[in-house]
């Protein structure tokens, strides 16, 4: 295989950037003048049928549907609607064992002909489970074995051969969210909801209780009204915290003593003094 030598030009770097994107972005406008019209039955009830299932959502497709169909199934997930991704071709070989009685199927494919989603097909059509196809095929042969069809207007490719999917992939991808956000919607999924499933990364991190990374008993530096200097500071230092905290016999807080403080009067004889002598009263606290 042989490929031309490269030619880069900033401006045309950026033609081809704007016109992928206005490429895109009409087909995310053909399929929101799709769901005031044609498509907007088919969603609803597609969104009925996996509100009320009693299993999971069991998205599968192949190569870039089948990427975009992980994506999908990993924003249900964690969205509150239980759901994970079974790679068509693996189907066939024992993965079809996964889907059972109470599933929905969301089958993805823009052709809608790829050819190893027949044996999801036939096993759906045989137990009788709902399927919900994602294609552009209304004819194809997984567009004739839908329960529930979601078709996707024919555009173009933002590919210039018209090969590569992406305007389409973008479509699905597109579409896959807003099922899943009018799912959550439905079942009344919150923020604390969410917290559950996602306590990781900056998104888990921004949804924390302060309840959820305070530090209780023990393992809080705290001395009682008259301590003296030299038991507080080897509080401070075993407990890690770069200062301690002084409370009463009720166990109120009174004041803090920082190692910032210690700093400040190290040319003074602490040994002797109490905490009451050195600590700030009446911290801020929230």
């Amino acid at each position: 295989m042989t490929y031309k030598t490269p030619h880069f030009t900033a401006e045309a770097a950026l033609s081809s950037a704007k016109r992928t994107v206005s490429i895109e972005k009409a087909g995310l406008a053909a399929i929101e003048t799709a769901l005031e019209n044609d498509l907007s039955a088919p969603f609803t009830k597609a969104v009925d049928e996996i509100l009320h299932a009693k299993g999971r959502v069991i998205v599968t497709g192949l190569g870039k549907s089948g990427h975009i169909g992980t994506k999908i199934a990993a924003t249900l997930a964690s969205t509150g609607t239980p759901a994970f991704f079974v790679h068509a071709a693996e189907a066939n070989h024992g993965d079809l064992g996964m889907i059972g009685e109470g599933d929905v199927i969301l089958a993805l494919s823009w052709s809608g002909e790829t050819a190893e989603l027949g044996g999801i097909l036939n096993h759906a059509a045989r137990f009788r489970i709902p399927l919900i196809a994602l294609t552009s095929g209304e004819y194809s042969a997984l567009g004739r074995a839908a329960n529930i069809l979601l078709l996707l207007p024919k555009v173009e490719e933002a590919c210039p051969h018209g090969l590569a999917p992406t305007t389409s992939t973008s479509m699905q991808l597109a579409l896959g969210d807003a099922l899943a956000v009018a799912l959550l919607e439905m079942r009344g999924f919150t923020a604390s909801d969410f917290k559950i499933f996602h306590p990781g990364g900056s998104l888990g991190a921004n949804l924390k209780y302060v309840g959820d990374v305070m530090h209780r008993g023990d393992s809080v530096p705290i001395v009682k009204t008259g301590t003296l200097m030299a038991n507080a500071m080897r509080t401070l230092v075993e407990k890690h915290f770069g200062c301690v905290a002084v409370v009463d016999n009720q166990g109120d807080l009174l004041g803090i003593i920082t190692d910032g403080d210690l700093a400040r009067n190290i040319h003074r004889d602490l040994s002797g003094m109490t905490v009451d002598a050195l600590m700030t009263r009446n911290p801020k606290t929230s």
